[in-house]
C-alpha cells in the first residue's frame, strides 16, 4: 500500500471538458479526505472511496470536508503562464487520528467524487484530541497545491 502525490489523470481530461470549476464564486464544491498508510492512492485514482480513510473523531466524518477560500490566479514574471489554485486551510478539531495523506475530490463532477489530487504527507501525521490542520502552501506559481504549467 502507499500513497503518492499526484494530479488525477482522469481530472486531467476532466478539465479538458470543463467538468471543473475553481471560481471562488459559484464554482464547483472540492472536498478534501483524510487517509491511513493502508490506503493506495496515486496519479490513477479516479474518485473518492472511504477505503482505508481515517475513522470518525471529533469534527472528522468520511468523506472529510469541503475546501472553501479557493481562488485561482496566472503568473507573470518569471511564473509567466502558470494557473494555479489555493483553498484556505483545514482544521479538524477533537481528534485523535493518524493520516499518511489525503485526497482532493470534487463533489460537482460529471463523475461523481472525481480525484483532483493525492497528497503525501511524507510520513504519518497524528493529532491527539486536538486539532489537525491540513496548511496549504503559498498561492504562488512555484508553490500552491495545484499548478497547470505548459
Amino acid at each position: 500500500m502507499a500513497i503518492t502525490q499526484a494530479i488525477a489523470n482522469a481530472f486531467k481530461k476532466q478539465l479538458l471538458e470543463g467538468d471543473a470549476s475553481f471560481k471562488s464564486s459559484g464554482g464547483d464544491v472540492f472536498k478534501l479526505a483524510l487517509y491511513t498508510s493502508s490506503a493506495t492512492l496515486n496519479s490513477t485514482t479516479t474518485a473518492y472511496s472511504a477505503t482505508n480513510e481515517v475513522g470518525n473523531t471529533g469534527t472528522y466524518a468520511a468523506g472529510g470536508d469541503p475546501l472553501t477560500g479557493q481562488s485561482t490566479n496566472i503568473g507573470t514574471g518569471t511564473g509567466k503562464g502558470v494557473a494555479f489554485v489555493d483553498f484556505a486551510d483545514l482544521s479538524f478539531t477533537g481528534v485523535t487520528l493518524t493520516a499518511r495523506g489525503a485526497m482532493i475530490y470534487n463533489t460537482s463532477s460529471a463523475v461523481t467524487n472525481a480525484t483532483v489530487c493525492v497528497l503525501d504527507f511524507g510520513g504519518n501525521k497524528t493529532a491527539t484530541s486536538g486539532t489537525f490542520t491540513i496548511q496549504f502552501p503559498a498561492f504562488t506559481t512555484a508553490a500552491a497545491i495545484l499548478r497547470i504549467s505548459g
